[in-house]
């Protein structure tokens, strides 16, 4: 019998990544592309973690981000969803890099299979990529069920 619990190590398949507010809800709904100042490794599942701190308050006068989150409540140091990162590559110019989020001499986490979690779940992060608890997992697992099967699936996704 095949079990149904994800790797009691959540670091096994899941990390979490804070991001600042409103960047942190763009993602909920079509930002494709983080913007860093190094490299990531990593590649699998992610906690979207809404920073604790005040949210950007340039970022909410430009015209993209307030079209996006136009409406939408901005959490703040909470876990707000969950995201697939497929790839991480530098910047390769507006012709290589067509979405209108990636910002140019930065490196672009590619970002999929993007799920908004019904209630926050309140957390505190980390500046770089960091393992959730097991607690912290199980609260995101109790909204996100069917993920169960992916700690099982992606967890060799380092």
């Amino acid at each position: 019998m095949t079990s149904t619990a994800p790797p009691t190590d959540p670091g096994q398949w899941i990390r979490g990544i804070t991001i600042r507010q409103p960047w942190a809800s763009c993602i909920l709904v079509g930002k494709n592309t983080e913007n860093r100042p190094k490299r990531w490794p990593w590649r699998g599942w992610l906690l979207i973690h809404a920073g604790m701190k005040k949210p950007d308050r340039a970022a909410l006068r430009d015209p993209l981000v307030a079209t996006t989150i136009h409406g939408r409540e901005l959490p703040l140091g909470a876990v707000i969803g969950v995201a697939r990162l497929i790839d991480c590559h530098s910047d390769q110019g507006p012709r290589r890099c067509t979405s209108p989020w990636a910002q140019r001499d930065a490196h672009h986490l590619v970002l999929t299979d993007v799920q908004e979690l019904a209630l926050p779940v309140p957390a505190t992060g980390a500046l770089s990529a960091w393992k959730p608890s097991q607690d912290l997992v199980e609260q995101v697992l109790q909204q996100l069920p069917h993920l169960r099967l992916a700690a099982h699936t992606t967890g060799s996704e380092r």
